[in-house]
């Protein structure tokens, strides 16, 4: 089995290297070969000059910033392995990751697409009180960093998608030692998955307009449309800095993630579920906090929405799954199971 192992930069030189050098002493199956690619969005840090020599390195070094799913499809065109693994930059992968990432693929399951890790938060955290910073989980409860003992939360154990269309990290900010997910999950996470390559040769590469965000959890439609599985495997962990390139607050976070989950209902989710992200959307512009750049993030979701009507029917001709069956994997908001 071959086996590309892919990472993604922009101007993280620091972080990219720490997350290669986690990966290079990983153990595979036998007779397992891998390749570590690296493709470089047009950093201006000297990331492609660092890394062009390194001998273990294929470099995929693009003359500007495609977003995630545009760095990935790069590394598609650049490879031809049978099972590709994403791993965020901005992560640390622990031993074994690989191995179980990938094991799956060669255990007699045909229609497996993609299979996704655990990911861990770095740092430890403390309940953090009602007011001031913090991260906030699925059931409301509320989180600080802290240098003292703490406990370690989980970032994600694959992807799902709630009845609003809200797509989210399955059991976000859980604390570690309490989780035990089900192997099913809708989708997989972009930053700790591995993809049959057969599947992405089915289904297509990332759709690269979305550019950042919801791009793992578009994919993970289309999978899903074609009758391909996605399953979590606890055993995969890597430790992510979240959102440490662009941050969780950046106004290129927050528009980018509003304007792409319209559009992912619009590409693919029932029409009563579209409909409730819409209503959800107009009333935040309407009621809520930072109602401008929340009306901008709106307002180019529906600039863009007759090209995501045009991509709903492009899945539909091709669909072999009605779309009420990953749709019964949707999960009402609030608290994750």
């Amino acid at each position: 089995m071959r086996v590309a192992v892919v990472v993604v930069t922009w101007n993280a030189l620091g972080l990219t290297r720490r997350c290669l050098n986690s990966i290079r002493d990983q153990q595979l199956p036998a007779g397992t070969q891998m390749q570590l690619v690296v493709v470089d969005n047009g950093s201006q840090d000297g990331t492609a000059a660092a890394l062009r020599d390194e001998p273990d390195v294929l470099l995929v070094a693009l003359p500007d910033n495609r977003g995630f799913g545009g760095g990935v499809n790069a590394a598609l065109a650049a490879t031809s392995s049978d099972v590709v693994v994403l791993l965020n930059n901005d992560a640390v992968a622990e031993p074994g990751v690989l191995a179980h990432l990938v094991a799956p693929f060669g255990a007699g399951t045909p229609r497996l697409g993609a299979t996704t890790g655990l990911v861990l938060l770095s740092g430890s955290f403390v309940p953090a009180g009602p007011t001031g910073p913090a991260l906030v989980g699925h059931d409301g409860r509320r989180w600080a960093r802290s240098s003292e003992d703490g406990v370690r939360l989980v970032n994600s154990t694959g992807n799902e998608v709630t009845r609003s269309g809200n797509g989210r990290d399955r059991d976000w900010l859980r604390p570690a030692g309490t989780v035990s997910a089900a192997a099913e999950v809708f989708g997989f996470n972009g930053g700790c998955a591995a993809l049959s390559r057969a599947a992405l040769d089915d289904v297509g590469g990332f759709t690269e307009p979305l550019f950042m965000y919801y791009e793992d959890t578009e994919l993970s439609w289309r999978l899903r449309r074609r009758g391909w599985d996605v399953r979590h495997v606890p055993d995969a962990v890597t430790v992510h800095d979240h959102a440490a390139s662009s941050g969780t607050a950046s106004a290129f976070f927050l528009d980018h993630n509003e304007r792409n989950r319209i559009l992912v209902c619009l590409m693919h989710a029932p029409w009563a579920v579209t409909l409730r992200a819409a209503v959800r959307s107009a009333v935040r512009v309407a009621v809520g906090p930072q109602r401008r750049r929340r009306a901008r993030a709106l307002l180019a979701a529906l600039a863009r929405a007759p090209w995501a009507l045009q991509q709903r029917r492009a899945v539909d001709r091709t669909a072999t799954v009605p779309r009420a069956v990953p749709a019964a994997l949707l999960v009402p908001d609030g608290a994750s199971s």
